[in-house]
């Protein structure tokens, strides 16, 4: 069977493993989905079969493409079943990178527990096909020591750090990877979808791990939140859901939405691989993005 490449800026009815196995390989540029977690959901009685859509996600995603994967485990006899770890590192078998492990913090109780502390928090798991090749993360948190004088230090993950002169400190910093957006507080989505998640949290992760122009899926659409955000936000969306009561869900969020979100009236300076520096127009965004270099250095305004 002949692979064929998907047509931007639409929504197919089917199941997302057969549809992608369709497609040319490497033609993805951000995926952000939110799967069933285990039975925490109704889903209208689909099933979901994980592997097969891990396997075809990889495949489908450009080198250099990122997966955002929001997950939360059910608690059974006693014990979370653990599916989210389990499907973080089988993702991670296949070849993707762990790029990081974010966390949404909800702000509110959203599963009733008993016999231990609320739950309120979702995994976010950060998977990329090597380098993200769109890197701009977000700075939005504000610092106290707003003006003062500091060492500038560098550091690579974990690994260590050493000193390089000094800096002024801005008034905002990149934000941590906890993030706290209340559930559905800054989403105007009206449907009864059982596993809504907030438009912010959608077009952040946009923001953060693709550029204008690119080409976002979601594989699990539901009710169209990232493909709404997608185009909000001027890239090009693919959206496929099981079901055609939510395929015919995220067609209305879609037509609701307006495209492009931002005005070309901000001046971003923008930083190449190899150091260089361009002030280029681009889209006035709040809150302010930071272009990243890829070895682990982040530059400013």
């Amino acid at each position: 069977m002949a692979l064929c490449k998907p047509t931007p800026n639409t929504i197919i009815n089917g199941d997302c493993a057969l549809v992608m196995a369709e497609w040319e390989p490497e033609i993805i540029d951000l995926t952000v989905t939110s799967p069933p977690y285990d039975n925490l959901r109704d889903y209208e009685g689909y099933h979901f079969d994980f592997e097969p859509i891990a396997r075809q996600l990889y495949r489908v995603t450009k080198n250099g493409g990122v997966v955002v994967w929001i997950v939360a485990d059910e608690t059974r006899d006693g014990t979370e079943t653990g599916n989210s770890f389990y499907q973080a590192l089988f993702f991670f078998s296949i070849g993707f990178n762990l790029y990081d492990t974010m966390i949404w913090d909800k702000g509110r109780l959203t599963t009733p527990t008993h016999e231990r502390y609320y739950d309120a928090f979702d995994y976010m798991f950060i998977l990329s096909k090597g380098k993200p090749k769109a890197l701009n993360l977000i700075c939005d948190h504000k610092n106290k020591v707003f003006g003062e004088k500091k060492q500038r230090h560098t550091r690579i993950g974990r690994e260590g750090r050493g000193i390089k002169g000094h800096r002024i400190t801005g008034k905002y910093s990149r934000r941590f990877n906890i993030w706290r957006i209340v559930s559905n507080q800054h989403s105007t989505d009206t449907s009864h979808h059982p596993a809504t998640f907030p438009e912010v949290l959608a077009r952040d992760h946009i923001l953060s791990w693709s550029n204008p122009g690119d080409l976002v899926l979601d594989p699990m659409c539901g009710s169209g939140t990232t493909l709404k955000m997608a185009k909000q936000t001027g890239r090009d969306y693919i959206g496929i859901d099981v079901s055609p009561n939510y395929c015919q869900l995220s067609e209305k969020r879609v037509r609701g939405a307006q495209s492009p979100l931002f005005q070309e009236t901000g001046n971003l300076t923008k930083h190449a691989l190899d150091g260089s520096t361009d002030t280029v127009k681009e889209a006035e965004i709040q809150p302010e993005l930071i272009p990243a270099k890829l070895d682990g250095s982040h530059h400013r305004k």
